[in-house]
């Protein structure tokens, strides 16, 4: 049996549920997990490329190191998987990254629109705006670094004519930010079809931002 059995067990599950969810469709997103450092090598456990997820089973998740090394598994691993690890590498509070192709996420990244500060909750958990990265080719570097870029210090990112991206300290953690960010993406679209899109007060703004630094800071 895997050292890594619960962690690779919790990517599975999360991986299921996105798709039980609609966060993505067949074989599409990927979810990641960091794993605690092995002989020095810092590791992750990811989705495999190109495996339908209502099939997917516990040893099919890979487990790589930040070198895109194999460790444990015989799979390529998912096709953006230095998005994942430049995002681990960027952000070291972070420890797991999923790619969703929700519905009114990827609508607004075909738009080329980026998520204003609208809602309470947005900026609590995500961090303010929902920025959009600017175009780069999927698992390329460049896409790598304009994720990385427009994220910033929040907790989620929309990637042009793709889809988006949601980090977290846990895989529940990450799941809730990408279910967030199709909500908060929906209420924009239908608050723009409306005609009338209200920003989110200054001053409700500034209490959101400071329980999201709390949050962070894990001073709940």
């Amino acid at each position: 049996m895997s050292k890594w059995q619960e962690e690779k067990r919790l990517v599975l599950d999360t991986s299921r549920k996105m798709l039980e969810k609609g966060l993505v469709v067949g074989k599409s997103g990927n979810v990641s997990l960091r794993l605690p450092p092995d002989g020095g090598r810092e590791l992750l456990a990811i989705t495999p490329s190109s495996r339908y997820y209502d099939l997917l089973t516990i040893d099919e998740i890979q487990v790589i190191d930040f070198e895109t090394e194999p460790v444990e598994g015989d799979l390529t691993p998912s096709a953006e998987t230095m998005l994942h690890i430049g995002i681990y590498q960027a952000r070291k509070n972070i420890n797991t990254v999923i790619h969703t192709h929700s519905v009114f996420a990827s609508v607004l990244s075909v738009a080329g629109l980026e998520i204003p500060s609208i809602l309470d909750d947005q900026v609590t958990f995500i961090g303010g705006e929902i920025k959009l990265a600017k175009y780069a080719l999927p698992g390329s570097q460049e896409l790598v670094a304009n994720a990385i870029d427009a994220l910033g210090q929040r907790n989620a990112v929309l990637l042009p004519n793709h889809g988006a991206v949601g980090i977290g300290r846990t895989l529940r953690e990450a799941f809730t930010i990408c279910e967030l960010v199709e909500k908060t993406a929906k209420i924009y679209f239908c608050s723009s079809v409306l005609g009338k899109i209200n920003p989110l007060p200054a001053e409700a703004a500034e209490v959101a931002e400071t329980f999201f630094t709390m949050l962070q800071s894990g001073d709940e």
